[in-house]
């Protein structure tokens, strides 16, 4: 049964200026304390389902890049993507977001799509030994950080009314 991990955090503004930070993948490495940067590819400018882009991480001195297909791009809603390295399986990554009163929630699920080889290989390559329990932490590191941003540039939120 592959892991699944899921982090939420209410956010004092608008669901669709969250997922507009949030779908910005070229933004990625502004959240995550593990994404440096991520680049559109194959002449994608944006979030829609299909659209690739790389990835490129870094854990400690270990660095490693990945390919990802965006799977969900529904504007205020939710934004997910499918990882993958060479042609292995590696991950799903997903962003749901829903509103409640002065905000949204935004629910960050990480689920693992890894085989016996890209489980093997993770650690030599990324410096983690347990992914899951390291997502969960990293996971609510984004949020936090996501959180900070949505909040000081947000103008759309029951609370401006």
């Amino acid at each position: 049964m592959a892991d699944v991990v899921r982090v939420e955090q209410e956010i004092s503004a608008s669901p669709e200026q969250v997922w507009a930070l949030i779908s910005d993948v070229t933004r990625m490495g502004e959240w995550s304390p593990e994404t440096e940067s991520c680049e559109w590819k194959g002449g994608a400018t944006g979030p829609k389902v299909g659209a690739r882009f790389q990835g490129r991480n870094r854990n400690g001195k270990k660095q490693w890049s990945t390919q990802c297909t965006v799977t969900a791009a529904e504007p205020g809603r939710s934004f997910a993507f499918r990882v993958k390295a060479g042609p292995l399986g590696v991950a799903e990554w997903r962003y749901d977001l829903e509103p409640v009163d002065g905000g949204c929630r935004v629910t960050e699920t990480w689920t693992d799509e890894r085989g016996w080889l890209v489980t093997t290989l993770g650690k030599p390559v990324s410096g983690v030994a347990d992914r899951a329990e390291h997502n969960r932490r990293t996971m609510a590191e984004t949020l936090g950080r996501l959180t900070t941003a949505a909040e000081a540039t947000d103008t759309g939120t029951a609370a401006d009314a």
